[in-house]
């Protein structure tokens, strides 16, 4: 009845082992941190709250910070890939943007993030940022291709940009009607707005588990 009941509990364990969450660091800036939203209406929070509505085992890990550069993501990311991280949600470089950056730099910086992450066995979803007009055409096609360029270089996946929830599918035909998912600057979104962006990249995320799994 012992010897029974040892194996068991060792069964039981070891289903426990098997079912254990899929961990995902989400590294990225204010968007990704929540900025100006209740803890519980930011990006990371809603994502869960989606994939677990999904039937999806996993824990994400907020690793956002605000101001954050694509530099200050590269900086952080040896001690954001602990040994429980199995994936990695990279959403950086609106701040470069936002500080008219040298491409080159970011295009530096994410490359070092996406061998930081391959080094360490870990899976990659790769979000893009869509640089404006306003630094002329040339550095907008520099910026631009720097995302989609390092994930065919790295066999990554890739999502174009974090704000695609807002400007795909049924999003507003006028630009200006997007401040309706936008906080008062203008920049972040709202927490009506997260969950639009929660749904676009939710499916991305889902993608990203299935790759986990079936390494």
């Amino acid at each position: 009845m012992m010897r029974k009941a040892i194996l068991a509990i060792v069964l039981v364990w070891g289903q426990a082992v098997a079912a254990q969450d899929v961990v995902i660091a989400a590294l990225g800036d204010s968007l990704t941190q929540g900025y100006g939203l209740p803890a519980e209406e930011g990006f990371v929070p809603q994502l869960e709250g989606w994939l677990a509505a999904q039937g999806s085992d996993v824990r994400l890990i907020n690793a956002g910070v605000s101001g954050d550069t694509t530099a200050g993501g590269l900086a952080r990311v040896g001690w954001t890939l602990t040994p429980e991280v199995d994936g990695l949600i990279v959403a950086l470089g609106g701040n470069d943007l936002l500080r008219g950056l040298a491409p080159d730099q970011a295009r530096a910086n994410i490359d070092g993030i996406l061998q930081a992450a391959q080094e360490a066995g870990v899976e990659v979803l790769l979000i893009g940022m869509q640089a404006p007009g306003n630094y002329g055409p040339e550095y907008k096609t520099e910026f631009d291709a720097i995302y989609p360029d390092l994930a065919g270089e790295y066999g990554t996946q890739l999502l174009g940009s974090f704000f695609a929830g807002l400007t795909e599918g049924d999003a507003p035909a006028d630009p200006s009607q997007l401040r309706a998912f936008l906080q008062a600057d203008g920049i972040h979104p709202n927490a009506e707005g997260v969950t639009r962006i929660v749904g676009r990249i939710g499916p991305e995320v889902l993608d990203l588990i299935a790759r986990i799994k079936a390494d």
